[in-house]
């Protein structure tokens, strides 16, 4: 904020600030931003001194599977991490975890992260016990290379069944296999991490079925699916595993992860919306949460829907319809939202002109997760073979009577709007003719002729005027001239610029006729009272400049040069102070629209 300061007053303003002029619970604040600040930059300073270690567990797997996660085993970024120095040898870094967790070091074995060539990220082998001799940075610079400035490890803890910690040996048996175990049940729509098993090369599934149905608390007599989670990205694959064929037939290796299932009969599976692991795992793939708004309450949450982003456009509409109580889905249009601006597309989506829901919510290789809807009194097949005009009809003075919304067919005419329009306004003259015109920021930019097709016409930014021909106007001399009008003020910072306010309108100019004739039309047209009218001035106003005129001059001589860049460019300016209430316009215009600064004078 840029502040005044009187010079009488600089020097009770402009002094230094002693400590005692601090309040005390400030003082206190600003020791320990910059404590907090000191520790950050030491931190900084250090860094390359010292690794992250990111050491996850059966615990993270538990609690994050079917919560936070569904696919791999764990999210790094949400399990326990430690700052260890890089000099440090791994046996420093156990003891830490001894301490921390309450695993004695010989309990501990530590397990490297792997990226597989499938975007996977798995537990691929232990530490060998050479590598646990090492320092920790250089076991980190070794190991994970491509895994960014993080050391990633999995802690593997076995547990006997009396609880007591049993010691793993730090050499794996060759012959044995380390597999994660997920199971999920339909009925609850749940996925939950159950434990983890070794299991020999040539083994099968079969083995181990009593097992796994007593990880999951399935009945022994029950009969179980089993399924490999293989990847997620870009697809879900997830395969059934023959319970015959052993693990190594399978191809399956350490760190894969076996999903199962109770086996469901055929009533079973038609009751579920998921009923196999597959199913489910492909529904939280595209799974996505829209928030959906009322076109005209386009920052308020009107509802919110779980869907998928491979549901259809029908998909997507009967769910917005039921949500809204609607008979015919047909009659919701939806619109797209702009990632950037945060508001509604300019353009509704038409109908079917999308495959799925996640081509009405890419902006620009953004994913949004809004649209925007509106109920319309016709389906919406039928209604885009309309087009539907906003238009504002104006009386002669240039005030707004009333707003019409006219629905035509697309091949219709402007004279087809003029014919509805004349039913629905109000004329002066029962005979009067109708003009629509196109106007934009206070200057009309054209009139419309009557043969123009609606179709062609973009009410979008531009607004539609309509309004009733002035008799006087339906018989032209050869030497008369229509002539723009508009209303300006000038910014007392920019001399030679004018800025436009209020409504602009035609009228026609005689030859030789003075500023003295067209004031006094101008002050009947407008019906402006003597005393405000008296402080107005008129000046011929080409490309933003205005020439002021005086009350002797021919106003149609000043419009006989040649309209090189249009006639919304050369216009008579009625220069006023605007002292009509300000109000947003109920165009899309009020986008563009900017406040004035605030000055603050002392």
């Amino acid at each position: 904020m840029l502040v005044y300061i009187r010079e009488c007053d600089k020097d009770k303003v402009i002094c230094n600030v002693d400590e005692k002029d601090i309040a005390q619970h400030l003082q206190v604040r600003l020791k320990k931003e910059q404590e907090e600040k000191e520790r950050k930059r030491k931190e900084k300073t250090e860094a390359h001194l010292y690794t992250i270690i990111k050491v996850a567990r059966d615990k993270d797997l538990a609690g994050q599977i079917g919560k936070d996660i569904f696919f791999d085993l764990v999210d790094h970024d949400k399990v326990q991490s430690f700052r260890v120095q890089k000099q440090k040898p791994f046996s420093f870094f156990k003891q830490e975890i001894a301490e921390e967790f309450g695993i004695p070091v010989d309990c501990q074995r530590f397990w490297l992260w792997a990226k597989r060539q499938n975007h996977t990220y798995r537990p691929n082998r232990p530490l060998t016990e050479q590598e646990e001799l090492q320092t920790v940075g250089h076991l980190k610079d070794v190991s994970n290379r491509t895994h960014g400035a993080d050391l990633k490890l999995f802690l593997e803890v076995q547990i006997c069944q009396d609880k007591k910690v049993a010691v793993p040996p730090l050499e794996k048996n060759k012959d044995e296999i380390l597999l994660f175990f997920k199971f999920y049940n339909p009925e609850k729509e749940e996925l939950r991490f159950v434990g983890k098993m070794f299991v020999k090369a040539g083994g099968r599934p079969s083995d181990i079925l009593d097992k796994l149905k007593d990880m999951a608390g399935v009945q022994p007599t029950e009969d179980i699916l089993v399924y490999e989670e293989i990847k997620f990205d870009p697809n879900v694959m997830c395969e059934h595993v023959d319970k015959r064929a052993t693990f190594k037939a399978s191809q399956l290796e350490d760190g894969d992860i076996i999903c199962y299932q109770k086996a469901l009969n055929k009533e079973d599976q038609d009751k579920y919306r998921y009923p196999d692991v597959p199913a489910f795992l492909d529904y939280v793939r595209s799974r996505q949460v829209v928030h959906f708004r009322r076109l005209d309450k386009p920052k308020e949450d009107e509802f919110v829907l779980e869907l998928s982003k491979q549901h259809t456009y029908d998909d997507v509409v009967e769910k917005v319809a039921l949500q809204l109580g609607l008979d015919d889905p047909s009659k919701i249009r939806l619109t797209a939202h702009n990632c950037y601006s945060q508001q509604p597309k300019p353009q509704p989506i038409k109908y079917r002109s999308v495959e799925h829901l996640s081509d009405m919510l890419i902006h620009y290789n953004q994913m949004s997760d809004v649209l925007y809807f509106e109920t319309l009194d016709l389906p919406l097949p039928e209604l885009q073979g309309l087009k539907t005009l906003k238009v504002a009809f104006h009386n002669a003075k240039t005030e707004e009577v009333s707003v019409h919304y006219i629905r035509l067919p697309k091949q219709s005419t402007v004279g087809d709007v003029i014919d509805e329009l004349k039913g629905k306004v109000e004329l002066l003259n029962p005979k009067s003719e109708l003009r629509v015109l196109e106007v934009f920021y206070h200057k009309i930019y054209k009139i419309f002729p009557l043969n123009e097709k609606i179709e062609n016409i973009n009410d979008q930014y531009w607004t539609l005027r309509a309004e009733e021909i002035p008799e006087e106007e339906k018989n032209l001399e050869q030497q008369d001239r229509l002539i723009h009008v508009y209303h300006f003020t000038r910014d007392a910072s920019q001399t030679n610029m004018v800025q436009n306010f209020g409504e602009p309108f035609l009228l026609l100019v005689h030859d030789e006729e003075t500023l003295t004739d067209v004031k006094m039309r101008i002050q009947r047209k407008l019906q402006v009272p003597d005393e405000e009218f008296a402080k107005w001035k008129f000046a011929f106003v080409s490309m933003g400049r205005p020439e002021y005129l005086q009350n002797d001059d021919i106003v149609n001589m000043r419009f006989q040069r040649r309209d090189t860049y249009g006639v919304w460019e050369h216009y008579l300016g009625l220069e006023h102070a605007d002292s009509a209430p300000k109000r947003l316009h109920q165009t899309n215009q009020s986008r563009h629209s900017f406040e004035k600064p605030v000055k603050i004078y002392n």
